[in-house]
């Protein structure tokens, strides 16, 4: 693939752009754009502020990136945003760029499939093979490990940290952590099992999906306290459950439960 930047678009002569990058019309980006080999990049786009988008991504029209954050105490620090590889972007997303306040980056991993409308506030951190249905919203300083799938107008409050393998069902407020491999949806939201489907696809082991059952029965059946139950899961001792018992022992908002 060439490099193909339509006559219409806006391209500062500072942005780094690879040799194989591809502009569709009346896309604009910035002077401290770097954009990695093999992305494509719709019509319409904008894209500024300190911005590094890596290879092979498809950004679809009217999406904007690493615009300046939502927040009254950004003052024009150089905060940046950074997206990885592999990463399918729809129509009309927003990302912000980070704030001083906290690590000055709003970061995107790799291989995810982000849908239409999706925002991502300031220094949110993204990992890999996530998937964002249409219009999840999240709010600034949110964490979102490997594989969470968010269904469709799923709400996110401020530093909630979301576990790695969870699913939520369409519509989901949350204003809680939520732990890995668990279900939750509703508003307020509440849990609703496993994401035994999902752990199967991605190759967890029968006995291994009977662990994390065990293990949620624990935590939201058993009666014990999140501090009880927590201890009683890292107690288990099996490498699958080791994510869920690190990952209760530092949640800061308390977990859906």
């Amino acid at each position: 693939m060439t490099q193909s930047i339509h006559p219409t678009a806006l391209i500062h002569p500072n942005a780094r752009l690879a040799a194989d990058v591809q502009v569709g019309a009346y896309s604009i980006i910035g002077e401290h754009v770097e954009i990695g080999a093999g992305t494509l990049i719709g019509p319409h786009v904008v894209i500024n502020g300190h911005t590094r988008i890596g290879e092979h991504n498809h950004i679809f029209q009217f999406c904007s990136l690493g615009e300046v954050p939502q927040d009254k105490k950004y003052a024009g620090e150089p905060t940046r945003l950074e997206i990885g590889d592999h990463n399918i972007i729809r129509e009309f997303c927003t990302f912000n760029l980070g704030t001083a306040q906290d690590v000055g980056v709003t970061r995107v991993g790799n291989h995810n499939w982000i849908m239409a409308y999706v925002h991502l506030a300031h220094d949110c951190q993204v990992g890999n093979h996530t998937i964002f249905a249409n219009n999840a919203q999240l709010a600034g300083h949110v964490v979102v490990d490997d594989y969470a799938i968010l269904g469709g107008f799923t709400v996110v409050h401020q530093f909630v940290h979301i576990g790695a393998h969870i699913i939520t069902g369409m519509g989901t407020i949350l204003l809680q952590d939520v732990p890995p491999y668990v279900l939750v949806s509703g508003n307020p939201s509440a849990p609703h099992g496993i994401n035994a489907e999902g752990l199967k696809r991605r190759g967890f082991s029968s006995p291994a999906i009977m662990s994390i059952k065990r293990a949620y029965k624990t935590l939201y059946k058993s009666g014990l306290s999140l501090v009880d139950a927590t201890a009683r899961i890292a107690e288990m001792d099996q490498a699958e459950l080791q994510p869920l018992a690190e990952f209760l022992s530092h949640t800061q908002r308390g977990i859906v439960r």
